[in-house]
């Protein structure tokens, strides 16, 4: 079993590509012929082949963490790309559903022998493909604004470990800083107490030496 640091980052980005080949199939290749039912379908499987796709991505996200900081940004990048792939089918997507959506209203609506769809039934068509298209810009909006959210959020989080990163070698150089000075602490007091037990033997010296000189004195003088 491969374990470097960015085998599970390689086999999310794999599993991340081969989701997207699906993708691609059914948007731009033989899928995107369909109609009716069956292009419903394929594009129910696209929204969850989408949603497995963000999970794919949100997983390298957290893989990238323990990723070597001297190889990371390549690997950044390489994130940033599969987000923009991402991004692009998902408004295919979108694109596709509203095209489907206009499709099943104007096969429903109601013709008749003189013209193929009355006025108000015109009226109705508009207004229902206007709000359509009024929401598939706010899905768009939407997600943009959760996908630099993300990217946000993401900026946040290495921002955050490279601080605990620091904090933690600060703390390690304090704690050496500390060790140093008990070191150093404890010598001082080992030179204090010795240069102490050296007055102690010096000064002993010096009263033996006044006493055997007052002897001396005394014999000469006294005999």
């Amino acid at each position: 079993m491969d374990s470097s640091p960015t085998s599970l980052f390689d086999s999310y980005e794999q599993d991340f590509k081969q989701i997207l080949q699906s993708i691609r199939e059914k948007l731009e290749g033989d899928g995107s012929d369909q109609r009716g039912e069956q292009k419903k379908a394929a594009l129910r499987r696209v929204e969850m082949e989408l949603d497995e796709a963000d999970e794919m991505i949100a997983q390298m996200e957290i893989e990238i963490q323990g990723i070597p900081q001297s190889i990371r940004p390549q690997y950044q990048t390489r994130i940033r790309l599969s987000k923009a792939d991402l991004a692009h089918y998902k408004k295919l997507s979108r694109e596709m559903h509203a095209q489907a959506s206009r499709a099943d209203l104007f096969s429903r609506a109601p013709a008749t022998s003189d013209e193929p769809y009355g006025s108000s039934d015109r009226a109705r068509l508009l207004a229902g493909t206007t709000i359509l298209e009024d929401g598939s810009r706010r899905l768009h909006e939407s997600q943009r604004i959760a996908l630099e959210t993300e990217e946000q959020g993401a900026d946040i989080l290495r921002n955050l470990i490279g601080q605990r990163e620091q904090i933690e070698n600060a703390r390690n150089t304090l704690q050496t800083a500390d060790n140093s000075i008990d070191r150093a602490s404890g010598t001082l007091k080992k030179m204090i107490r010795r240069m102490y037990q050296q007055r102690v033997v010096v000064a002993i010296i010096i009263v033996v030496l006044v006493l055997l000189i007052g002897i001396i004195l005394w014999e000469k003088l006294w005999r």
